[in-house]
């Protein structure tokens, strides 16, 4: 029973870590629409897009200069 309540709380401390390091955010577009992520978008400073993960975990790219706001939620 012990080892099974010390693999129990080592599997919920791992997901508490895990979770925490995510950062969602929402970028807000000119047009007023909002894109929601999983995490913060990362800038490709070469091809001029934001490129993010979506709540739907599928992965997305927007122009930066469709981009009004990115802010963490």
């Amino acid at each position: 029973m012990r080892a099974v309540t010390g693999s129990v709380l080592a599997v919920l401390v791992g997901m508490a870590l895990l979770t925490g390091c995510s950062s969602p955010s929402v970028i807000t577009l000119n047009d007023g629409r909002e894109i929601q992520t999983l995490d913060q978008p990362e800038y490709d400073d070469e091809a001029g897009f934001y490129e993010f993960e979506g709540i739907d975990g599928k992965p997305g790219r927007v122009n930066k200069d469709q981009v009004r706001t990115v802010q963490e939620l």
